[in-house]
Protein backbone atom coordinates (compact mmCIF):
# COMPACT_ATOMS: atom_id res chain seq x y z
CA UNK A 1 0.00 0.00 0.00
CA UNK A 2 1.61 3.34 -1.44
CA UNK A 3 0.81 6.43 -2.18
CA UNK A 4 0.68 6.87 -6.10
CA UNK A 5 4.50 8.36 -7.05
CA UNK A 6 3.71 12.49 -8.34
CA UNK A 7 5.71 15.18 -7.87
CA UNK A 8 6.31 14.70 -4.52
CA UNK A 9 10.59 14.86 -3.17
CA UNK A 10 12.37 11.88 -2.64
CA UNK A 11 13.65 10.33 0.68
CA UNK A 12 15.67 7.92 0.11
CA UNK A 13 15.45 5.03 2.48
CA UNK A 14 18.60 2.74 3.15
CA UNK A 15 17.91 -0.41 4.66
CA UNK A 16 20.32 -1.61 7.11
CA UNK A 17 18.86 -4.13 8.59
CA UNK A 18 20.66 -7.33 6.97
CA UNK A 19 24.19 -5.48 8.65
CA UNK A 20 23.34 -3.64 11.60
CA UNK A 21 20.39 -5.07 12.18
CA UNK A 22 22.17 -8.72 12.62
CA UNK A 23 24.64 -7.81 14.07
CA UNK A 24 23.71 -7.41 17.15
CA UNK A 25 20.69 -10.65 17.04
CA UNK A 26 21.37 -13.11 19.64
CA UNK A 27 20.74 -16.20 16.57
CA UNK A 28 23.10 -16.28 13.18
CA UNK A 29 20.52 -16.22 10.53
CA UNK A 30 21.32 -18.90 7.93
CA UNK A 31 22.20 -17.33 4.44
CA UNK A 32 19.92 -18.88 2.47
CA UNK A 33 16.97 -17.19 4.93
CA UNK A 34 19.26 -13.41 4.40
CA UNK A 35 19.20 -13.89 1.02
CA UNK A 36 15.05 -14.75 0.97
CA UNK A 37 14.77 -11.70 3.26
CA UNK A 38 16.56 -9.46 1.09
CA UNK A 39 14.67 -10.23 -1.86
CA UNK A 40 11.59 -9.67 0.13
CA UNK A 41 12.42 -6.44 1.05
CA UNK A 42 14.05 -5.03 -2.87
CA UNK A 43 10.10 -6.36 -3.79
CA UNK A 44 8.90 -3.97 -1.13
CA UNK A 45 10.59 -1.49 -3.42
CA UNK A 46 13.74 -0.90 -1.48
CA UNK A 47 16.66 0.36 -3.67
CA UNK A 48 19.63 1.03 -1.25
CA UNK A 49 20.30 -1.99 1.19
CA UNK A 50 23.63 -2.45 3.80
CA UNK A 51 23.69 -5.84 3.35
CA UNK A 52 26.95 -7.23 4.95
CA UNK A 53 29.82 -6.09 6.89
CA UNK A 54 33.23 -7.62 6.31
CA UNK A 55 34.82 -8.00 9.75
CA UNK A 56 36.48 -11.46 11.92
CA UNK A 57 33.80 -13.73 11.62
CA UNK A 58 35.35 -14.27 15.48
CA UNK A 59 34.00 -11.30 16.47
CA UNK A 60 31.21 -11.49 14.63
CA UNK A 61 30.09 -14.57 13.46
CA UNK A 62 26.57 -13.25 12.17
CA UNK A 63 28.51 -11.66 9.58
CA UNK A 64 30.95 -14.80 8.75
CA UNK A 65 28.84 -15.22 5.07
CA UNK A 66 29.25 -11.52 4.29
CA UNK A 67 31.27 -12.54 0.75
CA UNK A 68 28.72 -15.22 -0.29
CA UNK A 69 25.54 -12.81 0.65
CA UNK A 70 27.01 -9.65 -1.46
CA UNK A 71 28.39 -11.77 -4.43
CA UNK A 72 24.36 -13.38 -4.73
CA UNK A 73 22.84 -10.03 -3.86
CA UNK A 74 24.78 -8.36 -6.82
CA UNK A 75 23.56 -11.22 -9.04
CA UNK A 76 20.43 -11.35 -8.43
CA UNK A 77 19.55 -7.82 -7.77
CA UNK A 78 21.94 -5.84 -9.99
CA UNK A 79 19.76 -2.50 -9.74
CA UNK A 80 19.97 -2.61 -6.32
CA UNK A 81 22.41 -0.22 -4.37
CA UNK A 82 23.96 -3.30 -2.50
CA UNK A 83 26.29 -1.21 0.04
CA UNK A 84 28.57 -3.10 2.72
CA UNK A 85 30.93 -1.89 5.73
CA UNK A 86 34.61 -2.49 6.16
CA UNK A 87 36.58 -1.22 9.14
CA UNK A 88 40.48 -1.76 7.72
CA UNK A 89 42.00 -2.42 4.50
CA UNK A 90 41.39 -6.33 4.57
CA UNK A 91 38.02 -6.07 4.54
CA UNK A 92 38.13 -3.60 2.03
CA UNK A 93 39.78 -6.09 -0.34
CA UNK A 94 37.70 -8.55 0.18
CA UNK A 95 34.60 -6.31 0.15
CA UNK A 96 35.98 -5.57 -3.28
CA UNK A 97 36.51 -8.72 -4.47
CA UNK A 98 32.91 -9.78 -3.66
CA UNK A 99 31.54 -6.82 -6.29
CA UNK A 100 30.34 -4.44 -3.68
CA UNK A 101 30.37 -1.09 -5.17
CA UNK A 102 29.62 1.14 -2.32
CA UNK A 103 32.00 0.46 1.30
CA UNK A 104 31.50 2.14 4.64
CA UNK A 105 34.35 2.74 6.52
CA UNK A 106 33.43 3.49 10.24
CA UNK A 107 35.21 6.28 12.18
CA UNK A 108 34.23 6.96 15.60
CA UNK A 109 34.17 10.43 17.49
CA UNK A 110 34.17 9.28 20.76
CA UNK A 111 38.19 7.88 21.84
CA UNK A 112 36.52 5.22 24.20
CA UNK A 113 34.41 3.87 21.42
CA UNK A 114 36.98 3.95 18.59
CA UNK A 115 39.16 1.81 20.87
CA UNK A 116 36.78 -0.40 21.81
CA UNK A 117 35.19 -0.77 18.24
CA UNK A 118 38.12 -0.77 16.16
CA UNK A 119 41.24 -0.77 18.51
CA UNK A 120 42.48 2.64 17.01
CA UNK A 121 42.67 6.12 18.47
CA UNK A 122 40.38 8.59 15.88
CA UNK A 123 43.35 9.87 14.25
CA UNK A 124 44.56 6.39 13.18
CA UNK A 125 41.39 5.79 11.34
CA UNK A 126 40.99 8.98 9.44
CA UNK A 127 44.65 8.20 8.31
CA UNK A 128 43.20 4.48 7.67
CA UNK A 129 40.81 5.91 5.49
CA UNK A 130 43.05 8.24 4.18
CA UNK A 131 45.33 5.19 3.21
CA UNK A 132 42.61 3.11 1.80
CA UNK A 133 41.22 6.08 -0.61
CA UNK A 134 44.94 6.62 -1.93
CA UNK A 135 45.56 2.97 -2.64
CA UNK A 136 42.03 2.60 -4.26
CA UNK A 137 42.74 5.58 -6.18
CA UNK A 138 45.98 4.06 -7.69
CA UNK A 139 44.09 0.83 -9.01
CA UNK A 140 42.42 2.83 -11.68
CA UNK A 141 39.10 3.51 -12.74
CA UNK A 142 35.91 1.32 -11.15
CA UNK A 143 36.96 1.69 -7.71
CA UNK A 144 34.13 1.76 -4.95
CA UNK A 145 32.49 4.43 -3.80
CA UNK A 146 33.79 5.03 -0.13
CA UNK A 147 31.13 6.38 2.72
CA UNK A 148 32.98 7.94 6.10
CA UNK A 149 30.34 6.76 8.55
CA UNK A 150 30.93 9.46 11.65
CA UNK A 151 29.64 6.77 14.86
CA UNK A 152 28.89 8.11 18.68
CA UNK A 153 28.25 11.70 16.50
CA UNK A 154 25.32 12.54 19.61
CA UNK A 155 26.50 10.69 22.34
CA UNK A 156 28.56 7.95 23.66
CA UNK A 157 27.82 5.18 26.64
CA UNK A 158 31.36 4.64 27.02
CA UNK A 159 32.79 8.08 27.02
CA UNK A 160 29.73 10.29 27.85
CA UNK A 161 29.04 13.58 25.94
CA UNK A 162 30.82 14.07 22.20
CA UNK A 163 32.46 17.45 21.68
CA UNK A 164 30.56 18.99 18.36
CA UNK A 165 33.68 20.24 17.53
CA UNK A 166 35.20 16.89 17.35
CA UNK A 167 32.60 15.73 15.41
CA UNK A 168 33.10 18.97 13.07
CA UNK A 169 37.00 18.25 12.84
CA UNK A 170 36.70 14.45 12.33
CA UNK A 171 34.08 15.06 9.32
CA UNK A 172 36.61 17.81 8.13
CA UNK A 173 39.50 15.28 8.25
CA UNK A 174 37.68 12.68 6.32
CA UNK A 175 36.54 15.49 3.36
CA UNK A 176 40.07 15.57 2.91
CA UNK A 177 40.76 12.22 3.63
CA UNK A 178 39.06 11.71 0.13
CA UNK A 179 35.80 10.22 1.44
CA UNK A 180 33.43 10.14 -1.13
CA UNK A 181 30.61 11.32 1.56
CA UNK A 182 30.51 12.06 5.49
CA UNK A 183 27.39 10.50 7.27
CA UNK A 184 26.70 10.67 10.54
CA UNK A 185 25.52 8.06 12.85
CA UNK A 186 23.60 8.61 16.56
CA UNK A 187 25.03 4.79 17.92
CA UNK A 188 23.66 5.22 21.02
CA UNK A 189 19.84 6.81 20.21
CA UNK A 190 20.97 9.89 22.36
CA UNK A 191 20.52 12.71 20.27
CA UNK A 192 17.59 15.40 20.85
CA UNK A 193 16.07 17.04 17.30
CA UNK A 194 17.68 20.44 18.50
CA UNK A 195 21.01 18.26 18.43
CA UNK A 196 20.33 16.80 15.06
CA UNK A 197 19.60 20.26 13.26
CA UNK A 198 22.37 22.22 14.99
CA UNK A 199 24.81 19.42 14.31
CA UNK A 200 24.24 18.42 11.02
CA UNK A 201 23.69 22.31 9.78
CA UNK A 202 27.57 23.12 11.39
CA UNK A 203 29.16 19.89 9.77
CA UNK A 204 26.91 20.46 6.31
CA UNK A 205 28.69 24.19 6.51
CA UNK A 206 32.45 22.88 6.79
CA UNK A 207 32.62 19.61 4.26
CA UNK A 208 32.64 22.08 1.49
CA UNK A 209 31.46 20.07 -1.86
CA UNK A 210 31.74 16.84 0.04
CA UNK A 211 28.31 15.45 0.52
CA UNK A 212 26.93 14.51 3.83
CA UNK A 213 25.45 11.00 3.33
CA UNK A 214 22.58 9.42 5.51
CA UNK A 215 21.63 10.06 9.01
CA UNK A 216 21.83 7.24 10.82
CA UNK A 217 19.42 6.66 14.15
CA UNK A 218 18.33 4.21 16.67
CA UNK A 219 15.67 5.01 18.71
CA UNK A 220 16.66 3.99 22.20
CA UNK A 221 15.03 6.71 23.88
CA UNK A 222 12.25 6.79 21.45
CA UNK A 223 12.98 9.78 19.76
CA UNK A 224 14.35 8.20 16.83
CA UNK A 225 11.50 9.73 14.59
CA UNK A 226 11.41 12.99 15.33
CA UNK A 227 15.32 13.18 14.87
CA UNK A 228 14.14 12.20 11.49
CA UNK A 229 11.94 15.41 11.09
CA UNK A 230 14.70 17.57 12.63
CA UNK A 231 16.98 16.54 9.28
CA UNK A 232 14.43 16.67 7.18
CA UNK A 233 14.22 20.23 8.44
CA UNK A 234 17.75 20.45 7.55
CA UNK A 235 17.11 19.68 3.76
CA UNK A 236 18.10 15.81 4.76
CA UNK A 237 17.13 13.28 2.26
CA UNK A 238 18.85 10.09 2.86
CA UNK A 239 17.71 7.89 6.29
CA UNK A 240 18.92 4.62 7.27
CA UNK A 241 16.57 2.22 9.05
CA UNK A 242 16.51 -1.12 10.19
CA UNK A 243 13.86 -3.55 9.13
CA UNK A 244 11.71 -4.91 12.26
CA UNK A 245 14.15 -2.06 14.38
CA UNK A 246 16.68 -4.28 15.27
CA UNK A 247 20.37 -3.61 15.47
CA UNK A 248 22.98 -1.90 17.60
CA UNK A 249 26.50 -1.69 18.28
CA UNK A 250 27.65 -5.03 20.13
CA UNK A 251 31.32 -2.40 21.15
CA UNK A 252 28.68 0.41 22.18
CA UNK A 253 26.90 -0.91 25.38
CA UNK A 254 23.77 0.48 25.85
CA UNK A 255 23.13 1.01 21.81
CA UNK A 256 19.42 -0.97 20.65
CA UNK A 257 17.33 -0.62 17.75
CA UNK A 258 17.43 1.12 14.50
CA UNK A 259 14.75 3.58 13.57
CA UNK A 260 12.38 1.06 12.43
CA UNK A 261 12.14 0.88 8.56
CA UNK A 262 8.40 0.47 8.31
CA UNK A 263 7.52 3.65 11.03
CA UNK A 264 10.11 5.65 8.53
CA UNK A 265 8.16 4.65 5.35
CA UNK A 266 4.64 5.66 7.17
CA UNK A 267 6.06 9.10 8.71
CA UNK A 268 7.82 9.71 5.35
CA UNK A 269 4.52 9.36 2.67
CA UNK A 270 2.66 10.96 5.35
CA UNK A 271 4.64 13.77 5.25
CA UNK A 272 4.17 13.92 1.50
CA UNK A 273 7.62 12.14 0.59
CA UNK A 274 8.50 9.30 -1.87
CA UNK A 275 10.06 6.88 -0.88
CA UNK A 276 8.88 4.40 -3.89
CA UNK A 277 8.20 2.01 -1.21
CA UNK A 278 5.22 -0.41 -0.52
CA UNK A 279 4.47 -0.31 3.24
CA UNK A 280 1.69 -3.57 2.73
CA UNK A 281 4.66 -5.39 1.53
CA UNK A 282 7.34 -3.85 3.82
CA UNK A 283 5.52 -5.28 6.63
CA UNK A 284 4.26 -8.90 5.09
CA UNK A 285 8.50 -8.86 4.90
CA UNK A 286 8.35 -9.58 8.34
CA UNK A 287 6.97 -12.73 8.27
CA UNK A 288 10.71 -14.00 6.58
CA UNK A 289 12.69 -12.05 9.30
CA UNK A 290 10.82 -14.06 12.08
CA UNK A 291 11.22 -17.35 10.22
CA UNK A 292 15.59 -16.72 10.10
CA UNK A 293 15.69 -15.26 13.39
CA UNK A 294 12.92 -17.51 15.42
CA UNK A 295 12.75 -16.11 19.36
CA UNK A 296 14.45 -12.33 18.18
CA UNK A 297 11.65 -9.69 19.23
CA UNK A 298 10.58 -7.32 16.79
CA UNK A 299 9.86 -3.60 16.77
CA UNK A 300 7.62 -1.06 15.08
CA UNK A 301 4.14 0.87 16.28
CA UNK A 302 3.26 0.35 12.42
CA UNK A 303 3.37 -3.33 11.85
CA UNK A 304 1.92 -3.77 15.42
CA UNK A 305 -0.84 -1.17 15.14
CA UNK A 306 -2.05 -2.04 11.62
CA UNK A 307 -1.85 0.56 8.53
CA UNK A 308 -4.81 2.60 9.34
CA UNK A 309 -7.53 2.85 6.95
CA UNK A 310 -7.20 6.43 6.72
CA UNK A 311 -3.42 6.73 5.53
CA UNK A 312 -4.48 6.52 1.70
CA UNK A 313 -5.29 10.11 2.35
CA UNK A 314 -1.86 11.32 3.47
CA UNK A 315 -0.14 13.73 2.00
Amino acid sequence: MTQETSDRPRVIVREVGPRDGLQNARAVMATADKLAWIAALVAAGLREMEVASFVPPALMPQMADAAEVTARVRATHPDLHAVVLAPNMKGVEAAIAAGATTIILPVSASEAHSQANLRRSRAEQVAAVADIVTRLHDGGPGRPRIEAGISTAFGCSRQGVVPERDVIDTAVALARAGADAVALADTLGYATPRQVRRLVRAVRAELGAVPLGNLHLHDTLGTGLANVLAGLEEGVRGFDAAHGGLGGCPFAPGSVGNVTTEDLVYLLESEGFDTGIDLDRLIRARELLSAGLPGEALHGRVAAAGIPPTWHMAG
